[in-house]
């Protein structure tokens, strides 16, 4: 049963069209990612990989792409060996920014779904959530408007 583990918004003073070349441009995606180089065709269907450190650890996390709607929504599944999961697709969770222009900016909003209840979210975890794409948000925005991540 997948079970919304959270959701944050934000609105970038930049186009639709500013925020997707943001999100599917491995040099900026990676200016706010996590630091992450981010290996993709950009198409339904296709494999994702992640790769980087996160505190201290390297990693190489994956997924595919589920929603490629240029200027409207990305989402992917995304699995990290640090989660500490075996590699199944219970295990991989749902990452989605949807767009909505208006006039000459663009609300964004991130969910992160989780397939299954394998994942325990207790307060402490949804809170680490929050925060961690709050950030993310708070990156993609700078990004988008030209000011440093």
């Amino acid at each position: 049963m997948a079970t919304e583990a959270s959701r944050v918004s934000t609105v970038v003073q930049a186009s639709a069209a500013a925020v997707w070349q943001a999100l599917t441009t491995a040099s900026k995606l990676k200016q706010f990612f996590f630091g992450s180089d981010v290996i993709t065709d950009w198409h339904e269907g296709s494999p994702i990989r992640f790769r980087g450190e996160w505190k201290g650890k390297p990693y190489e996390d994956k997924g595919v792409l589920e929603t490629v709607q240029p200027e409207r929504r990305l989402a992917f599944t995304h699995w990290s060996p640090l989660s500490g999961m075996a590699d199944a697709q219970e295990n991989y969770h749902v990452v989605s920014f949807d767009l909505a222009p208006h006039g000459g900016e663009t609300g964004v909003t991130l969910t992160r779904t989780n397939r299954n209840d394998a994942e325990p979210l207790t307060d402490k975890t949804r809170a680490e959530l929050v925060k961690n794409w709050t950030m993310v948000l708070d990156g993609l925005r700078k990004t988008a408007e030209g000011r440093d991540a």
